[in-house]
């Protein structure tokens, strides 16, 4: 698969695995949009795959949901790999 449309596939699971975190947590939009800071229109859009967020949105998500970026990315790229046809679903 070419490099470019892995890292796409890879970024839709990141939108997954990160609203899989928020859930998990019991966190409202609301709530996790309060805790880093970002609006929760920005947030919605990053876990709807509208907005590609930047590194700044990701770290601040990450750090509210206290989960390591680096550990949400790998786990977005497990999944790429393992399926990269298949479109990412919120796994619950």
């Amino acid at each position: 698969m070419p490099t470019d449309k892995l890292s796409d596939v890879i970024s839709s699971h990141v939108a997954c695995v990160l609203k899989e975190e928020r859930e998990k947590r019991n966190l409202s939009l609301k709530m996790l949009a309060k805790k880093s800071g970002i609006s929760r229109q920005t947030i919605s859009y990053v876990e709807q795959e509208v907005q590609s967020p930047s590194l700044d949105t990701l770290l601040r998500i990450t750090s509210a949901l206290r989960v390591d970026l680096d550990k949400i990315i790998a786990r977005a790229q497990k999944r790429a790999l393992k399926n990269p046809a298949a479109k990412p679903t919120v796994k619950k």
